[in-house]
């Protein structure tokens, strides 16, 4: 696995190895893509972080500050040593916490652009999405997930190959609250 676009495209990133899914690379950069207009300077949520590859791709083209929310301890610690070798200590921060909790705990408009990859057919992907939709917590929110998962709201639908999916929500303009349904 390897970053696949920016200033870092082709560094390895190191895996937490069996029992984690990590986003393909040809998914994460065709997800990437979509938001190419919105990463460039962006504060940026990766959800579900894994081995931070979406969040470290979004630093590798051009986001200011990324913030990743794990427990998993094998992929903390795959994430923790990402985030050294690509020199990000204080540009990242790293919270070991349950996404549910993290998310509902955030205001309006925290970040730009907000990742959610979870385990597929984890009814957390839904939660995620009828928490921003309550509170939109970031200008654009992006999920992945199967295509046969039928996501709350409305969102625009990307196929990216096989049967993934990213829905990409956003917020209205002068959001302070509840995003439209």
């Amino acid at each position: 696995m390897r970053i696949v676009g920016g200033r870092w495209a082709g560094r390895d990133l190191v895996s937490p190895g069996a029992g984690v899914r990590p986003t393909s690379e040809p998914v994460r950069d065709r997800w990437l893509s979509l938001l190419e207009q919105e990463i460039e300077g962006a504060r940026v949520l990766d959800l579900f972080a894994g081995t931070g590859a979406l969040g470290l791709e979004a630093m590798s083209r051009g986001a200011a500050r990324v913030d990743f929310v794990e427990n998993g301890p094998a992929s903390l610690h795959a994430l923790k040593a990402n985030v050294a070798a690509f020199r990000l200590r204080k540009k990242a921060r790293i919270f070991k916490r349950d996404v549910i909790p993290f998310v509902e705990a955030l205001g309006p408009a925290t970040y730009d652009v907000a990742f959610a990859d979870p385990p597929y057919g984890s009814r957390k992907l839904d939660r995620v999405i009828e928490q921003w939709l309550r509170v939109p917590f970031s200008r654009i929110l992006t999920v992945e997930h199967d295509r046969d998962h039928h996501i709350p709201g409305r969102a625009k639908h990307h196929d990216v190959g096989g049967q993934t999916r990213v829905s990409v929500y956003v917020a209205p303009r002068e959001s302070k609250g509840r995003a439209s349904e």
